[in-house]
């Protein structure tokens, strides 16, 4: 028998549940909007439903009524004019916030929100607005928030340290939990400082750091952080290998590590027509020697040191990186920067070539990507869509590696137009 279109027990909790999960029943506690007594109206069963099946609408109001003891029912008349006068439910009333949070079984987690809360304003009474406004964060994060606030309080009053994160003296605050907790510390700082230029940090990193290659700001959400709040931060470095064998610099070396502003300005000392970046460091390491030719690393969304690196213009610059979406991701972002940049062995053929080796990506993008070419564009959507089974991807270092000598020994032989 299919189930009866009026509001039931499970129905009614799932309503105050809804409202538990926005946020709403653990706002009243601190901020209350006067809505109690909240009145939730029914669903309830027509004269013709009662008429045709008494015992359901019964039945219907017996658990209804079983179930009040967060709530008091308000019945309306139902069928004068067929089967009598009869009441029925027609909404459920809680008296208080307080009875709402019970009937959805809430009420510990209530009880430590409000303890939060409390403890939140006597570090400082602003920041009981943010609880406000974001309770289930705050009920997440529990005694996280009380140091995060103490962070911000002590940024509003040093606003330009000059000392690295490390260095920050605070009981129970260390470097990770600042890069954990970088998007809450900046909503508090804004709590009580005057409107701070702050990011949503947590976006940005599920993301994948849209913004690392693009945003001339800061690299990394750790760099963007930093120089918001006038800290200190580890310079950015860039690690390239001499593919070429002829080449002559730093007595020899081959593997070198420089920090981005020196790359930057290599362009004189490098005797290179051909770069090759790839986010595989045994690639990078494996690579063979090519004559002209530097090859660079970076780790997936992190080849951001290469802004500032002009000189690339001037190259012929190829990217290496898995064939999934977020490989096509990683390229499109770095044409943002150097609009030139090619793919190679990210192409359908070799995607085909190596499909006993595909395994999945864990969670595919779905970004529209604007500077991929025709048949690199065609590729992606086709990941995207399932094209050649669930969420397939390629690693590249999975690709054998007589595949990708024999597509790699011809890069030399062009120079950039």
């Amino acid at each position: 028998m299919p189930a009866k279109p009026w509001t039931s027990l499970a129905g009614l909790r799932a309503q105050s549940l809804k409202a538990w999960n926005s946020g709403a029943l653990l706002r009243e506690l601190i901020s209350p909007s006067e809505v109690y007594p909240r009145r939730r109206p029914l669903k309830r069963p027509t004269a013709a439903e009662l008429l045709n099946d008494y015992a359901a609408v019964r039945a219907w109001a017996a658990e209804l009524s079983a179930g009040a003891g967060g709530y008091s029912l308000e019945t309306a008349e139902v069928g004068r004019r067929t089967v009598g006068t009869n009441q029925v439910p027609a909404a459920a009333v809680f008296a208080t916030v307080e009875d709402e949070i019970a009937f959805v079984g809430k009420a510990r987690e209530a009880g430590l929100f409000q303890s939060l809360a409390g403890r939140l304003g006597e570090v400082d009474p602003r920041f009981v607005e943010w609880a406000s406004r974001r309770p289930l964060k705050l009920l997440e994060l529990g005694a996280d928030a009380l140091a995060a606030a103490r962070v911000a309080l002590w940024l509003n009053d040093n606003p330009v340290p000059g000392i690295y994160v490390r260095q920050l003296g605070l009981s129970g605050v260390h470097t990770k939990f600042i890069e954990r907790n970088r998007q809450i510390i900046d909503q508090l700082l804004t709590a009580v400082g005057p409107a701070a230029e702050t990011e949503d940090v947590d976006a940005m990193e599920s993301a994948g750091q849209d913004a690392a290659l693009e945003d001339g700001a800061g690299r990394t959400a750790a760099a963007r952080f930093a120089r918001r709040h006038g800290f200190l931060h580890p310079p950015e470095l860039v690690r390239f290998r001499l593919l070429d064998p002829e080449a002559d610099m730093l007595g020899g070396a081959r593997d070198i590590t420089v920090t981005a502003e020196a790359f930057s300005r290599l362009q004189l000392q490098l005797p290179v027509h051909t770069v090759i970046a790839t986010e595989n460091q045994v690639n990078f390491l494996a690579l063979p020697d090519l004559p002209g030719t530097l090859a660079l690393y970076g780790g997936g969304y992190g080849f951001s040191s290469l802004r500032d690196a002009a000189w690339l213009q001037d190259c012929r610059v190829l990217y290496w990186g898995d064939i999934d979406t977020h490989g096509f991701r990683i390229l499109d972002q770095l044409r943002a920067v150097h609009p030139h940049v090619e793919s190679v062995l990210m192409d359908e053929e070799t995607l085909q070539a190596h499909r006993e080796f595909c395994g999945q990506e864990s969670s595919p993008s779905r970004s529209a990507l604007t500077r991929l070419t025709a048949a690199e564009a065609a590729l992606y959507e086709a990941l995207g869509n399932d094209t050649f089974g669930p969420h397939v991807r390629l690693e590249q270092e999975l690709i054998t590696w007589d595949w990708a000598l024999t597509r790699l020994q011809v890069i030399p032989s062009a120079r950039k137009a």
